[in-house]
């Protein structure tokens, strides 16, 4: 008999709670969700006021018998899930299929694995909270009801295999909307001043460096006023020194750990929620899931240790953040250390590294602020009402400073903090060198993964447990795609004044440059086009938002879950049989003009396998060729010189050995093929269209002797080959474990043969 059964989520919590809670507790995992709506018909009876039915899928029936074994031995079961929604619904849907008696059944909560929170929860467990399991399934059951009745309209009116979610469509409509803005972009050049100054301070010659205050259209207008810069005389007409503090950011939330851990660490979004759960988990954090900057009376107090202890008492400001998201939904704690004396952890680089910025970041919002001074300094010239002015920053007192300070999403922001000598109002100044430099203003920058969180999170839209899945399922489906871009080379004009002489240079920048940025796919805009025309609410941001804060209403019993389903699903579905009935299927074609030799239609649209250029048409039994669109090309945007462009490939380079190379591009991307082998061209040195007979010989043997190194024995059907982890076999295109201490050069291919034979039969009884 178990005295008492602990059920959890996931095994390594499991192990953490087990080490706190001592020989009379058993705890075993469920492994996240043991029940889901069935995928017969709908799963959902629409006429019995939305009646879930929940099936048990096949992969967690063993783990479902283990548990009910467990529970019927059990004296008393505690069920110790997440304390959100989505565990709160875990819970019930155990207390369900174990068939749990409640009066010996105790739901128990707590956002950090540590002993006291542990204790503190068996001394105070409660019932299942059927609001918050409500909600849950209110917004499982309105996704399955949007996906299941849209899919198919899209699978009829544009492509099949498509298909579309609420809060998914929403984030691929900003996507394709920042897309299309860049693209409507016209960039205009001007022109900025900028001076370095020399002030005699004190016998000492100081350097103040300062920008003019106004910018000018073109070259000609820069290199007058250039001109009138020589001619004039320089004074200081103004000093202002104004004291300021600055202060720090709360505590991590959900979304801003995820926005901090890209712009800090590089982190995916998804990769973060990966490594803040092993953290949690393993007891080092509170709950990663949560809207709220609180933090509890123990957590501060114990910052204020920590801080004294480390910087001084000067350092240590208490303070308690207001949460701002609209309809906190976990407003339990702030992401913060489980111990707040361990300013680092055992564990792998990312969790190390993950584990750091959440300490820095929960310390530093309970520091003082930082003191800091901004001088101003205001010039004159003698023949221009055009100023100069320098702005410096010094800091008086670090503060939080001293621990951590915020990222920022800004771009181009060449904004630097100068200190600047000690002037008086009146004091000639010299110029020492100006400079009129062309800049050129920029489109609005496109998402990462963390901007498009924080703007979700902005509109209101979607809570913290859904940002890593939303993003990834867009990508999954091939709504967008997460890229980098090289940019494109640009030329900048740059005017300089020195000693009397205006002379003007020309340099070459990068425009454009993209890291882990989101671009739309064609597929994306096409079916971001279609929904905003026929389901404007659905991808509607304000109505998206509006859905969420009725979640939020059933969470806290202010609203029935089925009254909300009802109102919801009239409309829309009568919206579903309308567009079936009427709307023209969406074929996505865009006709570029004609071709300049054939006069044949020159025309792009959207493939079985992606985007397509097509030259000609196939009426009266004509044959139309097709090319694939490159990466990095869009239907909307691609030019007929672009378009007839593809068809330039796959050329012919010339003939080595008595075989022909081609040079050509497929699925992922440009290629050399020669005797029936590819070779990959190396991205952002080779072209494709001009890549040489020469460069194809170094590609080909280049590999070629990449793969002498890699076959250690070739048996014919079996290869002995290097790998990433050591040696092994192949053979049929399925890989082999070479026993450890096999010797290599001693193989025959009858051990070979003997080893794939016990691989095979082990992975059979597996």
């Amino acid at each position: 008999m178990i005295e008492n059964l602990v059920i959890v989520e996931s095994p390594a919590k499991a192990k953490t709670i087990e080490k706190f809670l001592g020989k009379e507790f058993h705890v075993i995992s469920s492994f996240g969700h043991i029940r889901d709506l069935s995928k017969k018909n709908l799963g959902i009876d629409i006429a019995d006021d939305f009646k879930p039915d929940y099936e048990i899928p096949k992969e967690k029936i063993k783990v479902v018998n283990e548990l009910r074994k467990a529970a019927a031995e059990a004296k008393t079961i505690w069920i110790a899930s997440d304390e959100d929604r989505e565990g709160e619904a875990i819970a019930w849907h155990l207390t369900g299929v174990l068939k749990l008696d409640p009066a010996t059944t105790k739901r128990i909560v707590f956002h950090e694995i540590t002993k006291d929170a542990i204790t503190e929860a068996i001394r105070n467990p409660r019932s299942i909270d059927m609001n918050l399991v409500n909600s849950q399934q209110a917004r499982r059951i309105l996704d399955r009801l949007v996906g299941f009745e849209i899919s198919p309209v899209l699978w009829r009116k544009v492509q099949p295999s498509l298909s579309a979610g609420r809060v998914q469509s929403v984030a691929v409509r900003l996507i394709v909307e920042r897309e299309r803005e860049i693209i409507a972009f016209k960039p205009e050049s001007s022109f900025k001043v900028s001076a370095v100054f020399k002030a005699d301070t004190e016998g000492n010659s100081s350097l103040i460096r300062a920008d003019a205050s106004k910018k000018f259209p073109d070259e000609k207008s820069a290199g007058e006023f250039l001109e009138l810069c020589a001619a004039a005389a320089y004074k200081v007409t103004d000093v202002s020194v104004k004291p300021g503090t600055r202060s720090p950011a709360p505590p991590f939330t959900t979304s801003t750990l995820q926005q901090e851990a890209y712009r800090k660490l590089g982190f995916s979004v998804s990769q973060t929620m990966a490594v803040a759960q092993r953290l949690y988990e393993a007891g080092k954090i509170t709950y990663m899931r949560t809207d709220s900057t609180n933090l509890s009376k123990l957590a501060l107090a114990k910052s204020r240790e920590v801080i004294i202890s480390s910087f001084g008492e000067k350092y240590s400001r208490t303070r308690q953040f207001k949460t701002k998201s609209k309809g906190a939904q976990e407003a339990h704690e702030a992401i913060r250390p489980a111990y707040l004396d361990n300013q680092s952890i055992q564990g792998n680089q990312n969790e190390k590294k993950l584990y750091e910025l959440i300490w820095k970041r929960t310390i530093a919002s309970q520091m003082a602020d930082a003191e800091i001074e901004k001088t101003t300094i205001g010039i004159d010239m003698s023949n221009s009402p055009v100023t100069f002015t320098a702005t410096g920053e010094v800091i008086r007192f670090d503060g939080f400073l001293k621990v951590y300070s915020e990222s920022s999403d800004q771009e181009n922001n060449d904004e630097e903090r100068y200190i600047l000598p000690q002037v008086k109002k009146g004091m000639p100044l010299q110029y020492n060198i100006i400079t009129a430099t062309q800049k050129f203003t920029v489109p609005p920058p496109r998402y990462t993964e963390a901007s498009l969180v924080k703007k979700l999170e902005e509109l209101g839209i979607g809570r913290p447990s859904t940002y890593a899945p939303t993003i990834s399922t867009i990508q999954n489906r091939g709504y967008i795609s997460r890229e980098d871009r090289p940019g494109e080379k640009r030329q900048v004009k740059i005017l300089t004044l020195e000693k009397g002489k205006v002379t003007a240079v020309g340099k070459t920048e990068m425009a454009g440059k993209e890291k882990s940025k989101l671009f739309p796919q064609d597929i994306g805009m096409i079916v971001n086009d279609f929904l905003i025309e026929n389901f404007s609410e659905i991808v509607d941001y304000h109505f998206t938002a509006e859905v969420e804060e009725q979640f939020d209403d059933i969470a806290e019993g202010k609203l029935k879950w089925t009254a909300m389903l009802r109102d919801f699903y009239g409309p829309f579905h009568k919206t579903v049989e309308k567009t079936l009935e009427n709307s023209d299927r969406k074929k996505g074609i865009r006709l570029l003009g004609n071709h300049p030799e054939t006069g044949e239609p020159v025309s792009v649209r959207m493939g079985r396998f992606g985007p397509v250029a097509q030259i000609g048409s196939s009426e009266e039994g004509n044959k139309p060729r097709f090319a694939s669109l490159a990466k990095n090309q869009l239907i909307e945007t691609i030019t007929l010189e672009e378009a007839l462009n593809l068809f330039r490939l796959p050329r012919s380079l010339g003939i080595h050995e008595g075989d022909e190379i081609i040079v050509g591009t497929g699925r992922f991307g440009p290629y050399i093929r020669y005797r029936s082998k590819f070779f990959s061209l190396k991205k952002g040195v080779d072209d494709p269209y001009s890549i040489t007979f020469g460069r194809a010989l170094e590609l080909i043997a280049e590999k070629n002797e990449s793969e002498k190194k890699k076959t250690i024995k070739d048996f014919g059907d079996i290869l002995v080959l290097n790998g990433k982890y050591g040696p092994y076999l192949s053979k049929d295109k399925q890989n082999y474990r070479l026993p450890k201490g096999t010797d290599t050069e001693k193989l025959t291919k009858e051990d070979c043969i003997s080893i794939i034979e016990k691989s095979s039969k082990t992975r059979n009884k597996s």
